[in-house]
């Protein structure tokens, strides 16, 4: 039975949904959510759809298959706007994932800044989220500040309040770390940035999937997000932008479908969000998105982050009891435990547990300052998605008992 069928007698009732998963095989522990989920059977099954049964261009084709495919291609961009409670579905842009968003809003709307303006990251974001920012800033002369993180590993926002000026354009923090797994009051965040009047922009990757998301009650201006995070396919991901100020926005590539007429003399372009999605899209990418979108929808938002919560406390409990794990971030954290075994490099342990059928993360996870602020060079990370269960946790924690023992 799959989970379209499923009713939860409760948010907190664990799930069962695995058998919707087919890469994942019996007896192996899939804890790499963080870095991709697997893709249910419904989402393989609408891409497959889409490129063997109902495959054809959008927007240009005058023949009906072009054009029902072009009702099914706006119909995703609507459901994605449904999802996060955007005003309109021309608030959502395209992109091939959360990487490209932010590089479009720090390169388009990046244009304003001056030499001077100031932005502010925080100690744990994704290189995503500070690489394109200084590269803005070594195009304008602007500069970048950087909050500190309180002592089990959120966005210290106290700090945020004293560090910002009337000098600062732009906040950009993560909802959820892909690291540490604490969760930013992004409401917050934005009334702090707004009330010196910068915009502030939320990398929601490690959060669309384990938490409901209102852009509108977070009230902020910019909100990123990659659907294989989101159990649906790569190659797709979504920019959000309040619409004044996605219309005010210049394009960023140019190229078919992001024009108005195109002449020698001079171009106009499309209104947004055509203007940011210069060439022929990833098609297949934004059907499978809609269907990600519909399974977690109909599992729950608030059913999945209790389901991974519960699995967060019971992994922090099992590895605290092993000598020589060392845990990071906050006890609270969403779907995501990173740690350190003692005298064991995390890729040694990767590897051990691989042995194990334990399949984790270990390395930098693109957050190189991070791992200077926690004094270490990497960790290991185990994340959660919704078809783990306490037999992973179990599974995680033999394993690690075998890495204590070969090293001990």
């Amino acid at each position: 039975m799959t989970v379209m069928t499923k009713v939860r007698e409760a948010d907190a009732a664990p799930l069962d949904v695995v058998a919707d998963f087919p890469a994942i095989p019996a007896g192996w522990a899939y804890l790499d959510t963080a870095a991709t989920a697997q893709k249910p059977q419904v989402v393989i099954d609408a891409i497959t759809r889409g490129y063997a049964e109902t495959y054809a261009t959008v927007h240009r084709g005058v023949y009906q298959r072009s054009a029902d495919m072009t009702v099914a291609y706006e119909a995703a961009r609507a459901r994605i706007a449904t999802f996060i409670n955007a005003n309109s579905q021309d608030e959502i842009v395209y992109v091939r994932g959360a990487t490209e968003a932010i590089n479009l809003v720090a390169q388009s709307w990046g244009q304003s800044l001056k030499a001077g303006d100031r932005i502010l990251l925080s100690q744990l974001e994704h290189h995503a989220n500070i690489v394109p920012w200084q590269l803005l800033a070594a195009r304008t002369g602007a500069i970048i500040d950087v909050a500190p993180l309180t002592e089990d590993g959120r966005i210290d926002l106290e700090a945020v309040a004293t560090i910002l000026t009337p000098a600062h354009r732009l906040v950009a923090l993560s909802h959820v770390s892909n690291v540490l797994g604490s969760i930013l009051d992004a409401r917050r965040a934005a009334d702090l940035a707004h009330a010196v009047g910068a915009k502030i922009l939320i990398d929601g990757c490690q959060s669309v999937a384990r938490i409901a998301v209102d852009v509108q009650a977070l009230d902020c201006d910019f909100y990123v997000f990659s659907g294989h995070k989101l159990y649906g396919p790569t190659g797709i991901g979504v920019l959000w932008a309040r619409g004044d100020i996605l219309s005010a926005m210049p394009p960023w590539q140019g190229g078919g479908a992001m024009i108005d007429k195109v002449s020698f003399a001079g171009t106009t372009y499309a209104p947004a969000p055509g203007r940011f999605e210069a060439g022929t899209p990833h098609i297949v990418g934004a059907l499978g998105l809609h269907t990600a979108i519909d399974y977690v929808t109909e599992i729950g938002l608030a059913a999945i982050h209790a389901h991974e919560t519960a699995l967060v406390t019971a992994a922090r409990e099992r590895l605290s009891a092993i000598k020589g794990i060392t845990l990071f971030g906050p006890a609270d954290s969403a779907g995501i435990v990173s740690f350190a075994v003692g005298g064991v490099h995390p890729h040694d342990v990767g590897t051990i547990l691989d042995e194990e059928q334990v399949a984790i993360r270990a390395g930098h996870h693109c957050c190189q300052p991070l791992m200077a602020h926690l004094g270490v060079t990497a960790t290991a990370r185990a994340s959660f998605g919704v078809y783990n269960s306490l037999a992973d946790v179990d599974a995680l924690a033999r394993a690690l008992d075998r890495v204590t023992r070969i090293f001990g």
